[in-house]
């Protein structure tokens, strides 16, 4: 980025924030401290009205606006593309405030931007959905009013299905974070009855409601941080895997785990050396890919998928007796 550009994007940065530290302006632009203060000056001396709070950090003059921005046709692009992923993970609540959103982006365009935005919504498309049942449906509208029961600082009444077997309890929980990962959306929340900060995925809610009760205090809460402290506190298992070359590309969109690592063997299958905070969950993965994985270690797992493939065949035995007819 160019410092034209970078005095321009500061601008508006400074815009969006009621205050705002150097430190924060130089990691968003992933520059140094005093370049960010020589960028400051140099605003102030084109006539910018930045104004510097003692102990607090940087803002703009109340009543200063930059005049609108037009964007770029990659700006308009990018737009675009974050609104169809949003589309796909969001309720019905969020997608709406969306589509608003990007049409009153879509209104400020000249013609030739939105005649290009148009030709892109007719040749891309973002997938990611998958088939969830109508419960599944009516539990992510909760979704809008959770962020805004965060935000407000009020309470939550749930009663949620923890580990989706079937047990219904009842939590009053205060809310501090919404996060989606794998490829659900996480309420964040302080139990009041286990007295424990908790993650509740938004799918397992059986019912929920946003009271007029406020809570206080959480004020040195970091959700980056407790997301950090939950995956170094999860006790991760050692697994090595080997793949046929064609499940590969199954396996790098499936398995969700940064620190896997992939080797070509010599016979064009590919070991894939990973961790997992659970055996029974990777067995059960495993059975998918049929005869194309096999586990090399540790012995534990393999016994795992041996033991279920047993089960498996099993519990279909009973069709081949009561039949007149054996396949072979």
């Amino acid at each position: 980025m160019n410092r034209i550009d970078r005095l321009t994007g500061m601008i508006l940065l400074l815009q969006s924030h009621r205050v705002i530290t150097a430190e924060q302006i130089a990691a968003h632009y992933e520059i140094s401290v005093r370049t960010v203060y020589r960028d400051l000056a140099a605003l102030g001396e084109a006539g910018v009205p930045i104004l510097a709070e003692a102990g607090m950090g940087y803002s703009l003059m109340r009543g200063y606006h930059m005049p609108p921005v037009m964007f770029t046709e990659d700006e308009a692009a990018a737009l675009f593309l974050s609104g169809e992923i949003a589309d796909q993970i969001a309720d019905e609540s969020l997608r709406d405030s969306l589509r608003g959103a990007l049409l009153k982006v879509r209104s400020v365009l000249p013609a030739e931007r939105r005649d290009y935005l148009d030709r892109l919504s007719k040749t891309t498309r973002v997938w990611l959905k998958r088939p969830t049942r109508a419960e599944d449906e009516e539990c992510h509208q909760a979704l809008m009013r959770l962020q805004e029961a965060v935000i407000r600082r009020r309470c939550a009444a749930l009663r949620y299905d923890a580990g989706n077997r079937g047990e219904i309890t009842t939590r009053m929980v205060e809310p501090l974070g919404v996060v989606f990962y794998g490829r659900n959306w996480h309420l964040i929340a302080w139990c009041r009855m286990r007295k424990a900060m908790r993650d509740f995925r938004l799918d397992r809610l059986v019912d929920w409601e946003v009271t007029e009760e406020m809570f206080h205090g959480h004020e040195d809460f970091s959700l980056p941080a407790f997301l950090e402290d939950v995956i170094r506190g999860k006790e991760l298992f050692p697994a090595t895997l080997v793949f046929h070359a064609q499940a590969m590309e199954r396996v790098r969109n499936e398995l969700m785990c940064s620190r896997a690592k992939e080797t070509r063997l010599p016979d064009g299958r590919f070991q894939v050396d990973t961790l997992t905070g659970s055996f029974e969950w990777l067995a059960g993965w495993l059975m998918g890919f049929g005869t194309a994985v096999e586990v090399a270690a540790p012995l534990e797992l393999r016994a795992q998928v041996r033991n279920l493939a047993f089960q498996i065949a099993e519990a279909h035995a009973g069709a081949f007796e009561d039949s007149e007819t054996l396949l072979t």
